[in-house]
């Protein structure tokens, strides 16, 4: 008898459940994707052979080659609560408090390096405007006279980040605690880094990163 032959055909694949998963997952890293904010002040970092990796609840202190000193801060909820205390107690060199919006867009910014007395205005400039004010400043003032407002970001930032940390290591034994970071300018004068240092110390923080580039090992 002769051999019956089945037609081929070729199988079919249904690509729709895997177009409709591609578009799913762009759209969950579109909605999920935090940018960080451009630098306030450029700094150029010294070399090290150290691979120590930063957390992300990290408070950093920069200060550039002019011995300007900037401050910033990682955690949103956190910034609010920081922002908010600062409102509170230096209303007068603020010329008034924070509103509501100042309050949300301090808590989204980068670091920032100017006055009490010009804090409101920075909060409401575009980001242009900030980078031109950022030019100009001349960074967060660290001397006693006329007020050392350095000491009150590190001192206030410090305490609630701890608080923060205390509070979430109830529910959670593995997150880090917060860490403190110095950010200095190879060409910083070496009396400003040790008056960052002192704030440092004066605030309880005892243990504190120096933030360096990686430094190619030679063969």
């Amino acid at each position: 008898m002769p051999k019956v032959k089945l037609p081929r055909s070729s199988p079919s694949i249904d690509m729709t459940p895997m177009v409709d998963l591609a578009f799913l997952l762009v759209t969950f890293f579109m909605l999920t994707t935090k940018f960080r904010p451009e630098e306030a002040v450029s700094v150029t970092i010294p070399f090290s052979v150290s691979q120590t990796k930063l957390p992300d609840n990290v408070t950093t202190v920069s200060i550039d080659s002019a011995g300007r000193v900037f401050y910033d801060m990682d955690g949103k909820d956190t910034r609010i609560e920081l922002i908010q205390k600062i409102s509170d107690n230096f209303s007068a060199q603020l010329g008034g408090k924070l509103s509501g919006d100042d309050i949300m867009r301090f808590a989204v910014m980068g670091a920032f390096g100017v006055p009490y007395s010009q804090l409101k205005q920075y909060i409401e400039s575009n980001e242009e405007q900030r980078k031109a004010m950022n030019t100009q400043s001349k960074g967060i003032p660290i001397d006693s006279l006329p007020h050392d407002e350095l000491a009150d970001w590190v001192q206030y930032g410090y305490n609630l980040a701890l608080s923060d940390w205390y509070d979430k290591k109830d529910k959670n034994a593995q997150v880090t605690p917060p860490r403190f970071a110095i950010k200095a300018d190879g060409n910083a004068k070496y009396e400003v880094v040790k008056k960052v240092i002192d704030i440092c110390q004066k605030a309880g923080i005892q243990h504190f990163d120096l933030i360096t580039s990686m430094k190619m090992k030679k063969n």
